[in-house]
């Protein structure tokens, strides 16, 4: 019988250019994936509205390659992809809202899927829920939107998630044709228990997963007291997409939009799992996205983000 030490084991597979038994990866996590560090542009969304081209600039330097957008802030289709193109970023995906009296939007998909074409989009993402029609949009006295939108989401039935559920089934499978896929971007407020479940567990569930993903937003996801790396276990293949997004020790697990951010790797998600994890469940597309207040300038702060995820060994 043939044996083989592990010394020669160890030799074969380097020779094979395998990793060794035992070893891990020296190689940082984009690198040796081949992925590209996205940003969501609604992390830089003041500079943006100051000085358009200016700032995609400053994100190509600072070494993205991708970006997401949120809508089209105020700016012409052929405006972003002559501005994209000038700085070499691609635009793989866009949040785009339900309903909308400017913009793109999904009341009006030929629209859109000739604006996603234009700029190079495959996933067209709803960064929110809809609200059903008998809840006033009106603010209660003292009431800012935060608080008004935490609130008419912990008014949410199961009836009204399963509603959602059919709106994104229908959306993503009149999108198809157009050769456009179609996710979800979750906040916090989807993991409020109701009626023995969650909105996000009934969206995962009424949701046809030939149609519709769904994007992690991760910070989101801790501030709601939930573990990434346990929900992408939970729910194979369903997750398509991630927002690395990070938050400090202070964030306290809430159903409301609430948490104290900080830029990636100053927090207290732990990224070294997290992206390996997200990596073998097949997310293949990942943007840092941070939420205000910042204590530096937007783009000191998603530099500091991508310095640490482009050395990040995972």
């Amino acid at each position: 019988m043939l044996t083989i030490s592990r010394r020669e084991l160890l030799i074969i597979g380097t020779l094979l250019g395998a990793p060794a038994i035992g070893a891990t990866s020296t190689r940082p996590f984009f690198r040796r994936t081949g992925l590209p560090i996205g940003l969501q542009l609604y992390t830089v969304g003041d500079d943006l509205k100051r000085d358009f081209e200016g700032t995609l600039a400053a994100v190509a330097k600072i070494g993205y390659k991708t970006v997401e957008l949120a809508g089209l802030a105020d700016h012409a289709v052929d405006e972003w992809r002559q501005a994209l193109d000038r700085v070499r970023l691609k635009c793989p995906s866009i949040h785009v809202p339900s309903h909308s009296k400017t913009g793109v939007n999904l009341d009006e998909l030929g629209a859109l899927a000739e604006a996603a074409h234009a700029l190079g989009v495959g996933t067209i993402v709803s960064p929110m829920f809809n609200l059903p029609e008998r809840f006033s949009l009106t603010p209660l006295p003292g009431e800012t939107g935060v608080k008004m939108a935490a609130r008419l989401g912990a008014s949410m039935t199961l009836d009204d998630w399963k509603w959602n559920a059919d709106y994104f089934n229908q959306k993503a499978a009149a999108l198809k044709p157009y050769g456009l896929r179609f996710a979800y971007h979750n906040h916090n407020v989807e993991f409020a228990p109701v009626g023995g479940s969650t909105g996000l567990a009934q969206l995962i569930q009424h949701t046809d997963p030939t149609l519709v993903t769904f994007e992690m937003d991760a910070g989101w996801v801790v501030a709601a007291g939930a573990d990434p790396a346990a929900l992408l276990a939970a729910h194979p293949g369903r997750f398509s997409a991630m927002h690395v997004k990070d938050v400090k020790a202070s964030t306290r697990p809430n159903f409301s939009f609430q948490q104290d951010p900080c830029e990636v790797g100053q927090g207290i998600i732990d990224w070294k799992t997290l992206l390996a994890k997200a990596y073998q469940a097949n997310v293949r597309q990942f943007y840092v996205e941070q939420e205000p207040p910042f204590s530096k300038s937007r783009l000191e702060s998603v530099g500091i983000s991508f310095d640490y995820l482009n050395a990040l060994v995972a």
